[in-house]
């Protein structure tokens, strides 16, 4: 009943993201983490079964509450942010009325995941995409300019023979770097680091392996349209490079990991998971 209840309030919600905003490059993850949310939410479902019905939880009402207030806002102004905001909201307040404390704890993180499925505002967006852009470009030029490629670069402009490109936003903006930082810390999740400082350390170094992940995506574009034309650069050859970021991203962050693990050695013993 309960998973009926929310598969209803949330259904139109989905659909319209479905027909808007997921259809977009910046936001086409959103299926996938909802996807993934519903996968380690399945993990947990036998743990939350043997807990025992938990006591009347007036927060859990209050944050059911305030999601509903919010999701109805949001539906009501046409404000993604605030509507699919209010998902990770009612789930957490519903976990704490249903098995209480421990239920929450136990599946808290599939709850948290479903933030990174949460559309960003425009205005914050904007704000932090251009410096990011900048950044990615003017390391891009550093890099090639020092392995004796003619390039130049005018603000997120870069040319390189006689090719000039743009940094767009899908090449290094805040929803790619938001996309990766998504799956460095399900990465985290499912390997269940057993020291605490190892897995903080990784979770801070996800931000400039995703940055380093951006860097290697478009200077592979820009080595692509130099030696094979802009053809080749703009067409099937881009949309794999998409293929290179996550790669890159994941094998990066697997490599920290290895680094971090020698200099940190894990305990003899691993951390129990709930409900494996």
């Amino acid at each position: 009943m309960l998973v009926i209840g929310l598969v209803a309030m949330y259904s139109f919600t989905l659909v319209d993201l479905a027909r808007t905003t997921w259809s977009t490059p910046e936001q086409g993850h959103g299926p996938i983490v909802l996807g993934v949310s519903a996968w380690l939410a399945a993990r947990k479902w036998a743990y939350l079964k043997a807990l025992p019905p938990a006591d009347t939880s007036w927060t859990g009402v209050a944050l059911v509450t305030a999601g509903c207030i919010t999701y109805f806002l949001g539906r009501a102004l046409n404000v993604q942010f605030l509507e699919v905001g209010s998902v990770p909201i009612v789930l957490a307040g519903t976990l704490l009325f249903w098995r209480g404390p421990k239920g929450l704890k136990g599946a808290w993180f599939p709850v948290f995941f479903l933030l990174f499925m949460v559309p960003l505002p425009g205005a914050i967006v904007d704000a932090l995409t251009m410096p990011m852009k900048l950044a990615v470009s003017w390391v891009v030029e550093t890099v090639l300019y020092a392995a004796d490629y003619p390039i130049a670069r005018n603000g997120v402009i870069l040319q390189v023979g006689q090719y000039q490109l743009l940094v767009a936003d899908v090449c290094a903006g805040l929803q790619t770097l938001f996309t990766l930082e998504a799956m460095g810390l399900l990465y985290l999740n499912l390997v269940s680091h057993s020291s605490a400082l190892r897995t903080t350390l990784l979770a801070i170094l996800i931000v400039p392996i995703a940055f380093a992940a951006n860097v290697i995506r478009v200077i592979i574009l820009l080595l692509v349209t130099f030696y094979f034309g802009d053809e080749a650069g703009q067409g099937f050859i881009h949309g794999f490079a998409g293929i290179v970021l996550f790669t890159s991203a994941l094998a990066l962050t697997i490599f920290v990991d290895h680094i971090i693990r020698a200099l940190i050695p894990a305990r003899s013993h691993q951390r129990p998971e709930p409900g494996v």
